[in-house]
């Protein structure tokens, strides 16, 4: 089911996998040393693989919460995503880059739209993304693993920032790479867009109830703006 652009009052997005494109540099690197596996293991894909360590290592609350899903254990995955990102996404430098065509979506959509940030990354290292690529004055509101207490996939942190941009959950659109994030706007009331740029696969983000599936955040220009 497409979404209705015409009630959509207020953005959130996500950023790893969303707006900053770190996964491709990671997959580059890891995908060599996989492919030998293919050889012993037909049928495991090296990609699917890279990307799942990718996770791993990136966002260890999303591996854990994918993980534990499986065997549906979602609540319980819940409380031990929350944990794992206050514990292990602590501010670290690393290389950011932006998913191709961020900045000027973001300059389009925030002529018609308030937007916030939703992210299980610590403020610190939410604020050193937008302060490098001078995102930070697009967003009226930013929540963080550290603003409510609990984070995706729980709604609070949608909820608090629609409440932040004055605006109802149902008249959100949460934006989002994996299961963790359209499972947060869905228990928040709001829509959901997939985005294919990160760590999420089409299969699991429809699954999950995603609204729209799109390749990139710069796809919603013409689903939102025409």
């Amino acid at each position: 089911m497409p979404i209705n652009s015409s009630i959509i009052r207020a953005i959130c997005f996500d950023i790893d996998g969303t707006l900053s494109d770190t996964d491709d540099l990671y997959l580059k690197k890891i995908l060599p040393v996989l492919k030998p596996i293919h050889l012993l293991f037909p049928k495991m894909d090296p990609q699917f693989l890279a990307r799942r360590l990718v996770m791993a290592s990136e966002t260890p609350g999303n591996f854990l919460y994918y993980t534990l899903d499986r065997f549906g254990m979602d609540a319980f995955a819940g409380r031990i995503f929350s944990w794992a990102n206050r514990t292990f996404m602590r501010s670290r430098k690393k290389k950011y880059m932006l998913v191709p065509g961020t900045r000027q979506t973001l300059e389009s959509l925030v002529q018609r739209f308030p937007l916030a940030v939703v992210s299980a990354r610590d403020r610190s290292g939410t604020l050193g993304f937008l302060n490098e690529f001078g995102l930070l004055p697009h967003f009226k509101t930013i929540a963080t693993s550290q603003t409510c207490e609990f984070t995706k996939p729980f709604p609070h942190p949608i909820l608090w920032a629609a409440s932040q941009m004055g605006v109802d959950p149902r008249h959100c659109l949460m934006v989002g790479d994996t299961v963790v994030d359209i499972r947060a706007g869905k228990a928040a009331g709001a829509q959901t867009v997939g985005v294919l740029c990160g760590f999420g696969e089409e299969q699991e983000l429809r699954k999950a109830g995603a609204d729209l599936i799109v390749n990139s955040p710069v796809d919603l220009l013409t689903h939102l703006l025409q």
